[in-house]
Order: C-alpha cells, then structure tokens, then sequence
C-alpha cells in the first residue's frame, strides 16, 4: 500500500538534518567542483519539524541559496502534497539556485481512493496547490507519480485520475501498477483487481502521460535555454553531448563532452520530443 507506511516501516522515523551540516557539505562538493546538488527526503516537506526551534523546508532552501557563493543549481524530491507549504513555493519562484521544478505525487485522482490510501488530501486540494504553483511560478515544470489498480479501483474512479491528469498536464510522470506489498494492510484486501485490469489502466496513463510530455516539450521550441552538460549522448557519443534544463528536461545537442562536461551553456531549442529536448549552442 503506498501511504500505511511500507517507507517508515523499513527506513525509521524521519530524523531532520541541520541547516548547517547540509550547507557545509553543498559547498564541499561545490570544492570539488560539482554544479548541482539534490536534496532528497522520504517527505522533503518534513524537513525542521523534529527540531527545536523548528525549522522549514523553505528556510533550508533560503539558507542555502543565500550562503553557496558559486554557481550551483539545487534540485530537491520527493514533496507530499499533504504537508506542501506556500513558502516552497515562493523559493522555487525567487531564489537563483533553486530549480523551477516540482515533484507532487498525487497516486490517484479519486477521493475515495486517496482516503484508502491514507494520503492526507483530495483531489480539489491538490489541484489548489497546482493552481498556486502555475500562478507564483509559470516557468516550472511539475512532475508526479500515480498507481493505478489499487485495491477497490473502480473504473468511473480510473477516469477521475485520467482527469486530473488532464487538468495538471504533467511535464512528467511516473507511473505504476499497485502491486501488493509484505506488511501493509491493502495487501490482505479481498478486492484485490485482476493483472489484466491493472494493465490496461497502466497503458492508458502512460499513453496520456506521453501525449501530455510532448506537450509540455513545444514550450521551449524556439527559446534559448540554460543546460548543464552532464555526460555524452549515448546515440552519438563521438558528436553530441546531453544536459538538463533547470526544468530537468534533457537537451541533445553538438559538442565535445571534454570540452563541455560541467558547464552552463546556452542552447537554442531546435527540436521538441516527448521527454527530450535537441538544440545548438548558442555561445
């Protein structure tokens, strides 16, 4: 079951960071010569309330943008949308080195399912979150995880996923069929749904999620972006180098890996695919 609490049961209670430790070892690897750093939480949104004071996940985010002097992007997952604050928001929206990128795993679109699920939220208050999101920062791109064929899943309840993807328009999406999980209680429902079932709605959501990507790709045909080259492009390695917008999408485009590995450059959109991007340097 994804939310009674298969996490907590393996990794333990969540146990906060200080701000202190975190940046220390951000511009460790800023020495090192590293360009991008991901802060990773079972519920990043958690972060600062074991301490005391208490602390914010936003603060951590103001900190760290405000004491990291190079240039470096920080990236962060997983957000649950039961704990989103606006404040995190606002960062993303504000600060320079954070990525204009949201990770919000909704799992279903139905009410009932969610309640099962014991997710902390419905459908109307996830959609107010996404509302706030594209209103305080229009230029970020936000992701999401789904599990289709949970226990009890009815098909007039499979649409109203179906429709929240419609409405949301994921730039990406992770997508899963429910699987029965040691210790968790939907594993011993009897209202366990058939593969075949669980299957189709599988392909359904993967279908839409793909036509939504390659919607959400033809924002940037035409515009010149920023990319950090990470590696070569494993098609062309000999001619082509891939990088990431701060969005996360991927870009493909001519350059020599030893000559472009870690660094910023500027690339002109020349090409939109589903989850990737091809350009041209434009420096």
């Amino acid at each position: 079951m994804n939310d009674l609490r298969i996490v907590p049961a393996t990794r333990g209670m969540e146990q906060s960071r200080t701000m202190e430790n975190i940046l220390q070892e951000c511009l460790n690897l800023a020495a090192a010569g590293y360009k991008e750093v991901t802060l990773l939480g079972q519920n990043i949104d958690a972060f600062g309330r074991d301490m005391v004071p208490k602390r914010t996940f936003a603060e951590l985010l103001n900190f760290l943008d405000s004491n990291i002097q190079s240039k470096m992007r920080i990236r962060y997952v997983t957000s649950h949308p039961r704990y989103f604050s606006d404040r995190v928001i606002g960062a993303v929206a504000n600060l320079d080195k954070v990525c204009e990128c949201f990770h919000m795993p909704f799992q279903s679109g139905d009410d009932d399912v969610l309640r099962k699920m014991r997710r902390g939220y419905t459908y109307d208050s996830y959609m107010r979150i996404i509302q706030k999101i594209r209103a305080k920062s229009p230029n970020s791109a936000i992701c999401g995880d789904v599990i289709v064929g949970f226990p009890g899943e009815t098909e007039e309840a499979f649409q109203k996923t179906l429709q929240l993807m419609e409405e949301v328009k994921f730039d990406n999406l992770n997508t899963f069929a429910y699987s029965p999980r040691p210790n968790t209680e939907a594993a011993l429902w009897d209202n366990q749904l058939p593969e075949d079932v669980k299957s189709d709605r599988l392909q359904r959501v993967q279908a839409l999620a793909n036509k939504h990507g390659a919607e959400r790709s033809q924002r940037y045909l035409g515009r010149t972006v920023e990319v950090l080259v990470e590696d070569a492009n494993p098609r062309n390695p000999q001619q082509q180098v891939m990088g990431r917008t701060r969005q996360g999408r991927q870009v493909y485009f001519d350059g020599k890996l030893d000559e472009l590995r870690g660094e910023f450059v500027q690339v002109k959109i020349t090409e939109a695919r589903t989850w990737s991007l091809m350009g041209e340097l434009a420096n």
